[in-house]
């Protein structure tokens, strides 16, 4: 089955065993598609399983990348891929640190993980990046609490390549349900808010690698 709406992906992903887990997410497809906000279902290692139209617009004005792209892992995307921040506004501490945070708590509790540990790899080869997660993040997340490892709720800075859209917000809405949840995904919107033309705006966009990740200054 297809498992990105709009499109097939470069490294298909495992199919669910059985017939109705796989049915519910064709029809979940179905579902996915009619929401007009960018929305994506991840699996524990934020390998895209489903995304929608609105999703895949949204980063429609990155580069290739080998293994970075958004519709195949997300945190790598937002980790790792130099166009990042050409979308992701205030890329490192509203979509970077977050992210981290939240690889963290889930590398604490699937230590094991193959996926996972390959992208601990991966930052760790990069100075700044670990010294960030290192040193930096745990910082950060005392300062913000028990919200630096949850998504739902957060609102973060978008630079939607749409001009009606432009330089705007979202809300990250988790709406998981318990099927999606027992197959061991989550499913993500980013619900596209109005933003108020007087308030100020980025003033340009740097493409920026993960090697520009700064240690995490104080909030």
């Amino acid at each position: 089955m297809a498992y990105q709406a709009g499109g097939q992906r470069s490294v298909p992903r495992p199919v669910p065993e059985g017939r109705e887990a796989q049915e519910y997410l064709q029809d979940y497809t179905t579902l996915l598609e009619a929401v007009p906000f960018p929305s994506v279902v991840l699996d524990h290692r934020w390998d895209v399983v489903l995304a929608n139209t609105a999703f895949a617009s949204l980063f429609s004005g990155v580069g290739p990348h080998p293994t970075a792209m958004p519709d195949d892992n997300f945190l790598r995307f937002v980790l790792f891929h130099p166009d990042a921040s050409t979308v992701l506004g205030d890329h490192e501490s509203s979509w970077c640190l977050p992210m981290l945070a939240h690889f963290a708590a889930a590398v604490e509790g699937r230590g094991h993980d193959h996926g996972l540990q390959a992208i601990r790899r991966e930052i760790a080869q990069d100075p700044i990046m670990e010294a960030a997660y290192r040193q930096g993040l745990p910082h950060w997340v005392r300062a913000v609490g028990e919200r630096a490892v949850a998504h739902d709720g957060a609102v973060r800075p978008l630079l939607h390549p749409d001009p009606r859209w432009g330089a705007t917000e979202c809300r990250v809405v988790d709406e998981t349900p318990r099927t999606l949840q027992e197959l061991g995904y989550t499913r993500l919107t980013l619900v596209l808010r109005e933003v108020r033309r007087d308030r100020p705006r980025s003033r340009g966009i740097r493409r920026r690698t993960a090697a520009h990740l700064r240690v995490v200054p104080t909030p």
